[in-house]
């Protein structure tokens, strides 16, 4: 046993270190397409058209540049961001003037970190419920509606299902704001539409493991020893069909943070989703490429 654990180990680090070195050329890679396609993009970040603002003068415009650096080569900016990004440092942000953009996600990042544990946490508890519920009445009413109930959390994109519940639970039945982060109550309807889409995927992974498990050999050699259902499915069928379902936890937790972006937009949620759809529609390229750059390397 000793042993098999060692070997696991030994045959862990080096995963972990080729895992770390294909991380550099991932966000090179990744920084590469994001600057390409915002210098192909129309429209400058010095004629912010987006934000109703008077377009400067052509003067201004080129004293703008210079000040910013984008007067140079495209590939010459390309380099500068290279260089300066190793170092940490991302420029000042274009629409949130005398801001660094280092400042901004270090205050805005660990306000998405706690809406998407938040929204992992409801999509297990209600994933696994919907899966294991659906398994257990399998082919029944109950199993109708569970399946019924992922489904349409899966065709449903995030941002029709928040204005759905603002219909909901705050205009009609108006127990929760529209919107805010400065109170638990404002927590709910972000974390409840960002966890749908995750929790029909666990719903529907677990109903499907825990089928397989169900027909096993062993839990009918459990059955026909006399234990009582609930025994053989809570101990044999469940503590077996979780193993394959923990295995999609990080990606869904990734998407969960690549998706928060308009669900922050929508519920008014200060963290890094809602600053990167503002810096979107301002051309605010430091801001972009440092918000790229970030989700990259944490998810």
């Amino acid at each position: 046993m000793l042993r098999t654990v060692e070997e696991r180990h030994e045959r862990m680090v080096p995963y972990i270190i080729r895992r770390l070195l294909w991380m550099v050329p991932t966000l090179l890679a990744m920084a590469l397409i994001t600057f390409t396609i915002m210098h192909l993009t129309p429209g400058s970040p010095l004629d912010p058209v987006a934000d109703n603002a008077n377009p400067l003068s052509p003067e201004a415009q080129r004293n703008m540049a210079k000040q910013y650096g984008l007067d140079k080569p495209v590939w010459q900016q390309f380099v500068i961001f290279l260089a300066k990004a190793v170092r940490g440092d991302f420029g000042s942000s274009y629409v949130y003037k005398n801001r660094a953009v280092h400042e901004i996600i270090r205050q805005a990042f660990p306000v998405s970190l706690h809406l998407g544990r938040m929204a992992l946490a409801v999509a297990l508890v209600g994933g696994l419920t919907l899966g294991i519920s659906a398994a257990v009445y399998q082919n029944r009413p109950v199993d109708y509606l569970c399946s019924l109930t992922a489904m349409l959390a899966v065709a449903l994109p995030n941002f029709v299902v928040a204005v759905f519940f603002i219909l909901l639970f705050s205009l009609v039945l108006q127990l929760v704001p529209t919107g805010g982060w400065d109170a638990p109550s404002h927590w709910f309807l972000p974390t409840l539409t960002l966890a749908l889409g995750p929790m029909a995927i666990i719903a529907r992974f677990t109903r499907s493991t825990m089928i397989d498990v169900i027909r096993a050999d062993f839990v009918r050699t459990a059955r026909a020893k006399g234990l009582h259902e609930r025994r053989v499915i809570l101990v044999h069928v469940v503590k077996n069909a979780m193993i394959p379902v923990l295995t999609i936890v990080g990606p869904l937790f990734a998407g969960i943070g690549t998706g928060s972006f308009f669900v922050e937009t929508i519920f008014r949620v200060p963290g890094l989703g809602r600053f990167f759809v503002e810096s979107m529609t301002g051309r605010d390229y430091p801001m972009i490429m440092a918000v790229v750059a970030h989700s990259t390397a944490c998810f």
